[in-house]
C-alpha cells in the first residue's frame, strides 16, 4: 500500500447514529474492523469493497470539509468513505490513489445536484490536495452483477471442509494457472460427491482462496484461479 508520506491515516470524523429514515449499523470488514454505514446502499458498497482483494482498507466519515453553500453560508461536508488500495504490481509512481467516496441514491443526487454541487466541488479539491480521487457512487455502480454474486456466495462462507481437501483443490488450480469450475469439479468429485464438491469450490471462492471474474454470472463454466492476495 502507498500513502502520501505527509499524510496520516484519517480518523472517523463523526459517529453514525440510528435513524428512522434509513438502515444504519456496522459491517465487519475483513472480520476484524467495523465500518459504520447509514443506509443499505452504503452497506452494499462496503460489502463489495470487502470482497475486492485490491481494497486494503476503508474508513467511514474520513474528513470534514468546509464549503460555501449556494446561499453564501459556510457549511461542513463529511464524505461517506475513504478507500485505500493495494499497490499490487504497480510502481510507486503509478500507485492506485485512495478514493474519497460519496454514496448516494441516483434519485436523490439528480433531484439535489445543484444544491449539492458546491460541497462536491470542495470534496474534489480537497481530494486533489491529498493526492486522492473523489467519486460519487449510486446504484448503477454498486447494485450490479458483482454484488449479486457476492450475496449468493455468502451462503458458503462459514462452511467447514477438511484442510487436506482444500489444499488439494487450491494446488490443482495453481498448477493449472486457471481452470473452469466444471473441470475442477469433474476431476476431483464423482457421482454422489459432486454436490459436496460444488459446495466446497464455491466456499473457496467465497473465502477468497480462489478467485474469478466476479462481474460475470457464476456458472459451471466460470474460470477459477488462485487469489493473488491472502
Amino acid at each position: 500500500m502507498y500513502r502520501n508520506s505527509s499524510d496520516s491515516v484519517p480518523n472517523q470524523q463523526r459517529r453514525i447514529k440510528p435513524t428512522r429514515r434509513s438502515v444504519s449499523g456496522a459491517y465487519a470488514f475483513r472480520g476484524h474492523s467495523e465500518v459504520e454505514f447509514e443506509s443499505t446502499l452504503e452497506r452494499d458498497f462496503i460489502m463489495q469493497a470487502d470482497f475486492n482483494l485490491n481494497v486494503l482498507d476503508i474508513i467511514p466519515q474520513p474528513a470534514s470539509i468546509p464549503f460555501l453553500g449556494i446561499n453564501g453560508q459556510e457549511y461542513t461536508y463529511t464524505p461517506d468513505f475513504l478507500v485505500y488500495y493495494r499497490l499490487g504490481n504497480l510502481t510507486y509512481h503509478n500507485y492506485p490513489k485512495p478514493r474519497l467516496v460519496e454514496v448516494k441514491p441516483e434519485a436523490e443526487w439528480r433531484a439535489n445536484w445543484r444544491k449539492w454541487l458546491p460541497k462536491w466541488k470542495a470534496a474534489y479539491r480537497y481530494a486533489l490536495q491529498q493526492g486522492w480521487e473523489f467519486h460519487i457512487h449510486d446504484e448503477s455502480r454498486i447494485r450490479n452483477q458483482a454484488l449479486h454474486n457476492i450475496r449468493w456466495l455468502n451462503r458458503y462462507r462459514n462452511m467447514q471442509f477438511p484442510e487436506q481437501e482444500t489444499q488439494l483443490l487450491t494446488e490443482a488450480v495453481c498448477d493449472a494457472g486457471s481452470i473452469s469450475f466444471d473441470h475442477l469439479l469433474s476431476r476431483y468429485f464423482l457421482g454422489m460427491y459432486q454436490a459436496v464438491g460444488q459446495t466446497h469450490i464455491w466456499h473457496l471462492v467465497a473465502t477468497r482462496k480462489l478467485d474469478c471474474d466476479i462481474t460475470r454470472p457464476l456458472t459451471r463454466n466460470t474460470e477459477l484461479w488462485v487469489t493473488e492476495y491472502e
